[in-house]
């Protein structure tokens, strides 16, 4: 067995910490609770799963936070979850073998990122890296920060699937929490942007932030900034600000600067059901539109065994198809097509059907 401290840092989370702690305590783990200055009953209910808990006085600079409970963890393995992630399933010996597996590599687990879109409850899924060795890795940035390796800073290195799975809450919260949140992380990330102009990173968790409030135009802008500068195109975060950049344009009417921009790159992004979906949405939104070749963009999407958002190789692609058809006058085959995002419990496909059929 290979000992592994969990670290979580907070503040003002009693809406969390249990659900957080509490799936924890079957497990054979030192949990280590750092909190930046809660004035509620946060520390008071992570006493009741764990006595490591620390004050860190808050610096706004996450990387310092987390990096305070890497020097508390008793573990060389440590294992950073959030407050508002609760774990839902774990094979403890399985992990254990990974890390055995890839000792000097970085763990990832996997994370469902839950919130309602379109009327639908949907599930963004993705592997976020949280198990490594403190004696080889830390972390880096005020904000959203990265795991580097203590050698050279680097941010490349080997990752590793691990079979650890959590819920995420953090996006089901109201508007208004998402738009304090946004500030909150922006105000850190345009300062942190002053004084590393060229990180690419920085702009494109600044449009994530403007995303995450439905505010496409600014999005746009950060990412457009980002793609602007070197990349490592096989880093994971490359590839979702690929799907949101061409989001962003096909919601800010620059579909037709998504298809020049993306088309002479598009074999780097391929492979992905979100990727697909949202380049057959850019030839639907071009003027004149390209039914025929959004048509095969959906197929392809049809056709990934995986997807990073919940929808994106199923009832995304199958409503997508069916307003194709529709488009081209093939009301048996939309009707056909809608009824299978229908069936998925995709509220506009109802809502189509309703409209097209009158029950």
């Amino acid at each position: 067995m290979i000992p592994v401290s969990v670290c979580i840092i907070g503040k003002n989370e009693e809406r969390h910490i249990g659900k957080c702690l509490s799936p924890l305590k079957p497990y054979p783990f030192e949990i280590i609770y750092v909190d930046t200055g809660s004035t509620d009953r946060t520390k008071e209910t992570a006493a009741d799963y764990t006595d490591k808990i620390y004050d860190f006085k808050w610096i706004d600079d996450f990387s310092a936070a987390r990096n305070f409970a890497l020097e508390k963890a008793a573990c060389e393995y440590v294992l950073f979850l959030d407050c508002d992630e609760y774990l839902t399933s774990l094979d403890v010996e399985a992990v254990y073998q990974a890390i055995m597996a890839h000792p000097k590599g970085v763990g990832m687990l996997l994370r469902n990122n839950y919130y309602k879109a379109n009327g639908t409850q949907t599930n963004y899924p993705d592997r976020v890296e949280r198990l490594f060795s403190k004696k080889q890795f830390h972390y880096t940035g005020v904000i959203h920060e990265q795991v580097v390796r203590l050698a050279d800073e680097s941010p490349l290195y080997e990752r590793y699937e691990i079979p650890l799975t959590v819920d995420h809450a953090g996006y089901s919260g109201s508007m208004e929490d998402m738009r304090r949140k946004a500030e909150r992380n922006n105000t850190l990330l345009f300062r942190e942007i002053e004084k590393h102009p060229e990180n690419p990173y920085l702009y494109f968790q600044a449009g994530q932030s403007f995303n995450s409030i439905y505010d496409y135009e600014n999005a746009y802008t950060y990412y457009k900034k980002s793609f602007a500068l070197p990349l490592h195109l096989e880093e994971p975060w490359v590839q979702i600000m690929a799907t949101a950049y061409i989001n962003a344009m096909n919601h800010t009417n620059r579909s037709r600067e998504a298809q020049l921009f993306f088309e002479p790159v598009y074999e780097h992004f391929a492979g992905d059901a979100n990727f697909y979906c949202s380049m057959g949405n850019v030839y639907l939104n071009l003027d004149p539109p390209q039914p025929l070749k959004a048509m095969a963009e959906y197929i392809k999407a049809l056709q990934c065994p995986d997807a990073r958002e919940e929808g994106a190789n199923s009832f995304i692609p199958y409503y997508n198809i069916g307003l194709v058809n529709e488009m081209l006058g093939n009301a048996g085959s939309a009707l056909t097509f809608y009824q299978k995002a229908a069936d998925l419990g995709f509220v506009p496909a109802t809502e189509k059907l309703s409209a097209l059929t009158g029950s």
